[in-house]
Formats: C-alpha cells, sequence, structure tokens
C-alpha cells in the first residue's frame, strides 16, 4: 500500500487551493441572491451600493456581464447567471458587488434592493405529482417507460397478479447537498495571454471548454488550474457561478477578481441531489424466484428540468434476475436549487427503495435476505443480451456473510440492555465506465520520469494512482515518478466523475508508457547512440542490448538531452457492445436502537466489493468508507427541507446534519480481487460511488430487525421508530 502522495501538502497546509492565490490589485466579488422563490426582477437600486466604500462595479440582470451558455455532452448545459431577470428558486444569484476587499463587496452586497413580481411558488414534490412529465431517455437511450414481458405474458399486471407472494411499498429519499469542504471560488486573471483561472473542479479541459464558450473566445486562450480541489462529488462537474463572473468581471475591469460562495449560498447557487418518491412492486415464487418487478419513480426537479435522477433505470433494470420488468421515470418541475449529479446519482437513492423492498420480500417469505439475493443473481442487464464481463457478487455476498457473523442471525434482533440490536444489508452496483483520456510521460535525465494529464484529483487519490500506474508502466519504482495534473496545458484527462479516473486515466498512461518506451529504444538504437544498430530491449527502467546495458537517464545523458516525452491516448471501443461492465458489493450494517429514547446508532458496518483490481489498498478502502459514510448519513442525518416559501430551512452546516465520528463505528472494507481486463488494460473498475450504494437501505433494513418497524423515508428520525 502506497500513502497519499498530496498527503504532506494538505495536512500541511502547503497544498494551494483555488482561494490561496493572490495577485496585485486583486478585487474581490461578492453574489447577490434572490430572496423569493418564483416571479422576476422588476427593478434593483444599485445606488447605495455603487457609493459604498471600496466598491469598482455592481452587475445585475439591468447591467449584466456578457456571458453565454455553454454545453457539455455529458454535463448538459451550465446554467449562467444575470442572462435574464427570470427568477425560478430561492437563492437564485441575481447581483454581482466587486470591491477592493471582501469584506466590502459583502456589506455592498447587503446595500442592493431588488423589486421582485413574485409568483406562487411550487416546492413540494409530492403536492405537485400531478406536473410529472415524463423523463428524457437514461444515458444509454433507454426510454422512461421501458417493459420486459415473458412470452405470453401481456402486461406486468398480469405477472404480477400470478406471482404467489407480493409485496408492494412506496419509498421516499431527501435531497441532498454535496457538502464539499471547500465552497465553490475562482481566482480570475487575464493578461496577453488570455485568461488564467484558479477554480476547484473535476476536469481542468472540461472547465476549459466551459470558460472558453461562456466567454466567447478560443479555448487556447484559457488556463485552468486546479491541482487540488477540496471535494467535489458531482458538484464541481459544471462551472461555477464565481468562475464565470470572476472571469467575465476580471475581463470588464482589467484587474484579478476573487469570488467565492457563502456556505449558505453553496447550498442554493450551486445544484444538489434530487429528492425522490419510488413505488416498488416485486412478486415472486415461494422459493423466492422473482417473477415480476415494478418501480416507478418520481424526482423533483429545477423549473428547467435540465437534470434526472434516473434512480428505477439505474437498479431495478439490471440488478436481479427476472422475466417481467416494468419501470417508469418521471420529473415534477418545481421552484427549487436545480439537481445535479452526486455521487452514485440513481443508484444511491435507487438502492433505498429496491433493497427495502427485497429485504420485505424476504420478511414475507422468510427467506434469508442474503439467500433471497443470491437466487436473484443476474448475468446481466434485465432484457440485454449483454452479460457482464464479469462479476464475482456471490463471493461478496458469501464472504460478506462470513466476516461479519451473519449465520447467528436470527429473524428477529436481540436486546443488549436497554439497546435493541438488528442487523441488515443490501446489494451494491454501479456501472464500470471509462472516458476518452490522454496522458503524457517524460522521462527525464536523472531517472524520474513525470506523468501528466489534465484531470482532477478532487480527493480520490488519482494522483497517487498515477504515480504506482506510471512506474508499473515503466518499471520503475514509484518514487521515481512525479504525477501532474489538474492543468488545462496538459492532455485531456476526462473528468474526475463517474467512477471513471482509474480506468480512464491508467489505459491512457499504459498507452504513453509504450510509445516512450518505443522513442527510448528507437533513440538507443540510432546512428551514433550507445546501442547503435543492434536490437534494444527495456526492462527495470533500463535499456538492454546484450550485456550491456544503461538506465533510460544514463542514456539520455549519453545523448545531450534533458528528456524523452510521449503521449498516448485510449477510449472506450467495441467492448462496450460485447459486455455490460460493472462494480459489485455487499453491504452489511448492524445497529443499536435505544429502546426509550430511540436513538439510532451504527455500532458496525462492512461492504465487500468486487471491483477489478485495486491498484492502492490504502486510497481505495479510504474512498470507499467514505461512500460508506455518506450511506450512513443518508440513511440517518441528511436531508433538504424547503419551506413552503421555497427558503431551505437548513441550508448551513448547522441545520444540514452531517455524521462526526461519534456517529460512525469502524468500517471494514473487503476486496475480491479479479482483474477486468476486458473493461480495459489496467483491469480496474470504479469504485469512488459504490461505496455509498446500498448503504442506507442496509442500515433501514437493520432498524427493522431490531425494531420491528419498517421507515419507507430517509433519513430516518427518531419520531419514525415510536411505538404505536
Amino acid at each position: 500500500m502506497t500513502s497519499r502522495i498530496d498527503a504532506p501538502l494538505k495536512v500541511t497546509g502547503r497544498a494551494r487551493y483555488a482561494l490561496d492565490h493572490t495577485f496585485p490589485g486583486m478585487l474581490h466579488g461578492y453574489v447577490v441572491t434572490s430572496t423569493v422563490a418564483s416571479g422576476e426582477v422588476v427593478a434593483m437600486d444599485v445606488t447605495a451600493a455603487k457609493r459604498a466604500p471600496g466598491v469598482v462595479a455592481v452587475y445585475s440582470p439591468f447591467d449584466p456581464l456578457p456571458l453565454r451558455r455553454p454545453y457539455n455532452p455529458i454535463l448538459g448545459e451550465t446554467w449562467v447567471p444575470l442572462q435574464d431577470r427570470d427568477v425560478t428558486h430561492h437563492g437564485q444569484p441575481v447581483g454581482f458587488v466587486v470591491a477592493e476587499t471582501f469584506e466590502q463587496a459583502r456589506d455592498a452586497a447587503r446595500l442592493v434592493e431588488v423589486t421582485y413580481d413574485e409568483r406562487p411558488a411550487r416546492t413540494s414534490l409530492l403536492d405537485h405529482l400531478d406536473l410529472a412529465q415524463d423523463a428524457p431517455p437514461s444515458l444509454d437511450g433507454t426510454p422512461s417507460t421501458h417493459t420486459v414481458l415473458a412470452p405470453g405474458v401481456d402486461s406486468i399486471e398480469e405477472a404480477l397478479a400470478a406471482s404467489p407472494v407480493v409485496v408492494d411499498a412506496t419509498y421516499s429519499t431527501a435531497a441532498q447537498n454535496h457538502a464539499a469542504m471547500e465552497p465553490h471560488s475562482a481566482v480570475a486573471v487575464w493578461d496577453d495571454d488570455g485568461l488564467t483561472i484558479y477554480s476547484g473542479n473535476q476536469g481542468a479541459s472540461f472547465h476549459q471548454a466551459d470558460m472558453a464558450a461562456a466567454l466567447g473566445v478560443e479555448p487556447s486562450s484559457v488556463h485552468t488550474i486546479n491541482p487540488f480541489v477540496g471535494g467535489a462529488f458531482g458538484g464541481k462537474g459544471s462551472t461555477s457561478v464565481p468562475a464565470l463572473l470572476a472571469a467575465a468581471a476580471a475581463r470588464a475591469l482589467g484587474r484579478p477578481v476573487k469570488a467565492a460562495l457563502t456556505r449558505e449560498q453553496v447550498f442554493t447557487a450551486t445544484a444538489n441531489r434530487a429528492e425522490t418518491l419510488q413505488a416498488v412492486t416485486l412478486g415472486a415464487d415461494r422459493d423466492g424466484t422473482l417473477i415480476a418487478v415494478r418501480h416507478d419513480s418520481w424526482c423533483s426537479a429545477a423549473t428547467d428540468l435540465s437534470f434526472v435522477e434516473q434512480t428505477s433505470h439505474a437498479t431495478s433494470k439490471e440488478w436481479y434476475r427476472t422475466p417481467n420488468l416494468a419501470l417508469s421515470q418521471k420529473v415534477v418541475p418545481l421552484n427549487i436549487p436545480r439537481t445535479t449529479f452526486m455521487r452514485a446519482p440513481g443508484e444511491a437513492p435507487g438502492s433505498f427503495a429496491l433493497e427495502s423492498a427485497m429485504d420485505e420480500l424476504a420478511a414475507a417469505l422468510g427467506v434469508d435476505p442474503v439467500e433471497l439475493r443470491m437466487r436473484n443473481l443476474a448475468a446481466g442487464p434485465v432484457g440485454s443480451d449483454l452479460q457482464w464481463s464479469s462479476s464475482y457478487l456471490e463471493d461478496c455476498y458469501r464472504i460478506g456473510a462470513e466476516r461479519f457473523g451473519w449465520s447467528g442471525r436470527g429473524a428477529t434482533g436481540r436486546a443488549d440492555g436497554d439497546w435493541l440490536v438488528g442487523t441488515g444489508m443490501a446489494t451494491a452496483m454501479f456501472p464500470a465506465l471509462r472516458f476518452p483520456a490522454t496522458a503524457e510521460i517524460t522521462l527525464r535525465a536523472d531517472d524520474t520520469a513525470v506523468v501528466s494529464i489534465g484531470g482532477a484529483d478532487p480527493g480520490t487519490g488519482l494522483s497517487t494512482v498515477m504515480a504506482l500506474l506510471g512506474a508499473e508502466s515503466l518499471d520503475i519504482a514509484p518514487e521515481r515518478v512525479t504525477p501532474r495534473l489538474g492543468r488545462s496545458a496538459y492532455p485531456p484527462g476526462g473528468i474526475s466523475g463517474g467512477s471513471t479516473g482509474t480506468a480512464s486515466v491508467g489505459s491512457a498512461i499504459t498507452v504513453a508508457a509504450a510509445a516512450v518506451i518505443e522513442q527510448l529504444q528507437a533513440l538507443a538504437s540510432a546512428p551514433g547512440a550507445p546501442f547503435a544498430g543492434r536490437d534494444v530491449t527495456y526492462a527495470d527502467g533500463r535499456v538492454l542490448a546484450g550485456a550491456r546495458s544503461m538506465t533510460f537517464g544514463e542514456l539520455l545523458r549519453a545523448l545531450g538531452r534533458e528528456s524523452l516525452s510521449a503521449t498516448g491516448s485510449s477510449a472506450p471501443g467495441e467492448e462496450v457492445t460485447k459486455h455490460a461492465f460493472r462494480s459489485f458489493g455487499a453491504q452489511f450494517c448492524e445497529v443499536r436502537v435505544h429502546r426509550w429514547t430511540r436513538e439510532v446508532r451504527v455500532s458496525r458496518l462492512l461492504g465487500v466489493f468486487d471491483a477489478g483490481r485495486i491498484i492502492n489498498e490504502e486510497t481505495a478502502r479510504s474512498q470507499l468508507v467514505g461512500g460508506m459514510i455518506w450511506g450512513v448519513a443518508a440513511a440517518l442525518h441528511e436531508g433538504l427541507r424547503v419551506e413552503d416559501s421555497g427558503r431551505l430551512a437548513d441550508a448551513d452546516f448547522a441545520g444540514y446534519l452531517l455524521p462526526v465520528n461519534a456517529d460512525i463505528p469502524e468500517v471494514d472494507v473487503h476486496f475480491v480481487q479479479h482483474p477486468d481486463t476486458l473493461h480495459n488494460p489496467v483491469g480496474a473498475k470504479g469504485i469512488g460511488e459504490i461505496g455509498v450504494v446500498g448503504v442506507a437501505a442496509a442500515v433501514a433494513n437493520a432498524i427493522h430487525h431490531a425494531t420491528g418497524i419498517r421507515v419507507r423515508r430517509i433519513p430516518i428520525r427518531i419520531e419514525d421508530l415510536l411505538p404505536d
């Protein structure tokens, strides 16, 4: 195992994040947000703000900064502030004050008087299901309504009616905020070479393209820098409001501009995970074999319906074998902040519903929950000719049950003094994806190497993985490899999202390494070179011919060269038409519920994962533990509450509950390591998101086991566990 390469910089405060950059003459911007949830800005009095000490400029929909809406084929359209007067949610950016200091900008922003033509706000998902619309097709092209029926079966209703055992329940999950430690922020500087922008994001080349499109300039004139990102989880995939406004204001004013959202503004001026409502019906034979699955889903969305939380399609379409399947996904436009990708979008909330329903089916049948799932293992997505490229989910169940001590579990929980103790489990699955990526490898005359990619490491450990895979591909020690990422000047490295980083970047590194080694061999055997005219091989960081060898650094020095570089690119190919790729896991949980206070404590947590080859167990375990903690938070803590006015009732870290150390037990993670080279040459599959999947259901199932109370909504509150 290898510790994080960037850890010493981070723990000593030497890692420089976006806001750590300062420049001579730098100005500070502060975002003004709306105080209504629906309506139109009819007037803005900025006179007092402009007269305030230190104020340089005030921008509004009446005097906007010129910006265009960028579009990304993966992330969709980026929302751009101040371009019209419509207000669609409380806390929407409607102004931008720029001053000599942060305090002056903040104080002046409070002097801006906004007049609205306010309209009634729609803020409740449950109250506005009548507005539901069919969602657009999912990313794989599946329509919002998707049905698979066995031969001779005319409808899902017929299949369910013929099922000896049926469970039918409705589940709900709360909206969530990414709650990254680093708020969305940016420092923008213009010079003769164009724009240099320091801003935490999930991919430098994506950020570069966004900024260029928004500002109407060539991408080559935009230089994005983000070597350190203080958390993202999907919330920094699209370019942020501070980045757009700081860049446009810096160009207009001819001075560097720094801007950051306050913690409260992060909840409304970015985007959140959608709230969901899910109706799941399972029909099974008496031995537990599934006969029919129906999963109908609704999710909240902003009024532009720019994002859909695909819960039914992300889970029930592929998790279990069934001859009959019916899915539907609808989206409800509301006056709420925009929704977007958040760690395991679709799978995280979808798994709560499906895995709770599976637990209810197990209880109805009197079948062990692990055994029920093993009886219904799928070889591939339901109704598809594709099969998994590899799957060791059965091993995850078996090993997890053994490590957790599942065999001693009774039909109901047990008492331990005043505590009721119960256990639960759930399946975890997440797509194994990869994006096109290019890497550059440079061999240096001092016998070190540099691996460069324009991706991002928002705490995932990608930079450490880059060093390890670079070292492996070059056959040298990891200490001799320096990873570089987070600059648009480096080759495009995809996006740190979708659990794609290692597979995407690692594949490109292997290609780049082969290319630079080939160049090195050609250089070594060229006329006048130390191995002129000879067949040269490469191993252990050395070029060899017969009994003679030289390190690559010695060769470069002999030739009077400081370095040798090559790039390599990799992208998904025809393998995606031959196999379905997924990471798999099994989550096990023990809870303790106080008999009198109904306080819930998670006392044990185990995750067993089949995610292909694990490159670095230390950082991989950290990723999965973090995801599992997030799952506990979803089950017991996190949930955005929207007031009737549209205002978020808990838009800060005081009101928005997050777990602390006392809430989290020792978390056990076990890897079932089987490299999947059908997916990529490295053999790794994604781990960044699967950790959160299934945990909330495992917690809820454990609570039911302990108390006999089935809670079908998260987060679970004390009042949900009060006995009748």
